[in-house]
């Protein structure tokens, strides 16, 4: 089979060329050649499945920023989070001192219904050891993660508790959710905080606005900031909720037959919060979905954007799946906002680097700090649908009311003492330490929100730790303005170890100058 296989590339390689004079040979079967000429005549062996997904990255990357291949690993991390479930255990956990450690067990989950406990260290995964040996996250994951209703032994190790405890855990579906939040921030005034936008995120949306309305919400502070995105019709399930009857969400225009190149999206008149007083927080890391979301709000006159200038994605992808479990994300059409806009931020074809600059070069510029640093083109000029208001297009979305970063307060010091992931390490120490004896001391959140302080000593042993490391604040002022900001922080990841991601938020949102913002805004301030 081979001298047959070489026979045939011998006259490929002879006479193809004299054939080409005549006839331009496709691109496709270029690509062919190419392949079969490194496969069996490069002077080392290759591996044809790298050299494969090489070319197809190689292809991608000419085009725009957004198109994209991952291979069946990354595709399957990819879409869990937006599909809304995974198969596994059912544990939130850290690694300390390359030992995992469970921060919480997911409720009603499989390891909660065998007794496996926050703060319990997994040493063993049916009986090979994952402690102590350096194991790559992905690959513990991969040891807990399995099939629905298959079993797995776990070995864990628990304070107070001589030897090693043995648990059978039975895996099952675990949900991810993409709301982190939703509480009252104020009287008749709720919040609610999404992280992305998949499969469930609308169920999720409702179940938590109407929960809201029946404690009085008047008025809801959406939170998109720091959501980049995901699918399109979450984003047009979500805006509809807000827009009446055949109001434009958003418009989609590709290179497709000219009949169906444009497809509109439009509110069906069924929202539930038509009648909610709505603003909608962002900020630079807003992008793709959530600026559909934002720029329907906008665009229909229908609430108020707070915050900073979004990320600047109007591109859509549509996920083509390989057979081997990868996937190309390719770029096929713009989206377009109810007025018309394109807010996809400029780009060169292939040049990535420049791209993922752009963020880096708006704090540069001072955009994040002061508005009038950002200059949009009269030509990129729209007009709102019912209040007709200028808003611009080729760029991100413009807030109504812009909130400048403060640059004062995440000093350098902290800077580096996060990028050194001393924060972390010390807070999961301290936490891990002192988490029964916290929950013992603080029945419920409103008390630890209260009272609870962020000891002395947490601060003291991130500082001295930054001092091993070679990382000291420049001179007093420096370590006196961190050290609020710190002890906020790492509060805010207390309550969320004790309870969950809506506690971390109800702390974390008390210093966040565009949630307070917001929320001046909504009491007429």
């Amino acid at each position: 089979m081979r001298r047959y296989i070489c026979l045939l590339l011998f006259y490929l390689f002879t006479f193809l060329p004299l054939y080409s004079q005549q006839h331009n040979a496709s691109p496709l079967r270029k690509l062919q050649l190419a392949e079969m000429a490194i496969t069996n005549f490069y002077v080392d062996s290759v591996d044809e499945q790298k050299l494969a997904e090489d070319a197809i990255r190689g292809m991608l990357e000419k085009l725009d920023p957004h198109s994209t291949y991952t291979d069946a690993k990354e595709t399957k991390a990819m879409n869990e989070p937006l599909q809304g479930d995974f198969e596994g255990i059912g544990v939130q956990f850290n690694m300390i001192n390359d030992t995992l450690v469970v921060i919480q067990p997911v409720v009603n989950g499989p390891s909660e219904k065998v007794g496996i406990l926050a703060g319990d260290r997994i040493v063993n995964v049916n009986d090979s050891s994952i402690a102590g040996v350096k194991m790559a996250r992905i690959d513990i994951m991969k040891r807990l993660r399995g099939r629905k209703g298959t079993k797995v032994k776990l070995g864990i190790v628990r304070r107070g508790v001589k030897g090693t405890l043995t648990f059978v855990v039975t895996r099952a579906r675990i949900p991810v959710h993409t709301l982190n939040a939703a509480y009252m921030i104020r009287p008749g005034v709720g919040y609610v905080r999404l992280e992305s936008f998949g499969m469930k995120t609308h169920g999720e949306f409702m179940s938590a606005v109407d929960s809201l309305k029946k404690k009085g919400m008047k008025t809801l502070l959406l939170d998109l900031q720091d959501n980049g995105g995901g699918y399109l019709q979450s984003a047009v399930q979500i805006a509809n909720e807000f827009l009446r009857n055949n109001d434009m969400i958003v418009y989609t225009e590709g290179r497709r037959p000219r009949r169906s190149r444009r497809q509109d999206f439009r509110a069906m008149g069924n929202g539930r919060l038509q009648d909610i007083k709505v603003y909608v927080l962002v900020n630079e890391l807003s992008a793709s979905a959530a600026e559909i979301v934002t720029g329907a709000i906008q665009d229909n006159d229908r609430g108020t954007v707070v915050g900073r200038r979004t990320f600047g994605k109007g591109l859509v992808q549509r996920p083509l799946d390989l057979p081997d479990g990868s996937m190309i994300r390719l770029t096929i059409a713009h989206y377009y906002t109810p007025s018309g806009r394109c807010i996809q931020k400029p780009y060169k074809k292939g040049d990535l680097k420049d791209y993922e600059m752009d963020l880096e070069n708006r704090l540069r510029h001072g955009e994040l700090i002061h508005p009038d640093s950002i200059h949009f083109s009269d030509s990129l000029k729209y007009y709102t649908l019912r209040r007709h208001r200028v808003v611009y297009g080729g760029g991100g979305i413009m807030p109504d009311c812009f909130v400048p970063l403060d640059t004062t307060r995440f000093t350098r010091f902290h800077r580096l003492l996060a990028a050194k992931n001393i924060i972390i390490n010390a807070y999961l120490k301290y936490v891990d330490a002192n988490r029964q004896a916290l929950k013992t001391q603080y029945r419920s959140f409103d008390a630890f929100n209260k009272t609870y302080g962020i000891p002395q000593s947490l601060l003291d042993a991130i500082v001295s730790e930054g001092k091993k490391e070679k990382i000291e604040p420049k001179d007093a002022a420096e370590l006196k303005t961190t050290l609020p900001y710190l002890s906020h922080q790492l509060k805010a990841l207390v309550a969320r170890d004790l309870w969950d991601m809506n506690e971390y938020f109800r702390v974390w949102n008390e210093q966040s100058d565009i949630v307070n913002k917001a929320v001046q805004l909504a009491a007429g301030k």
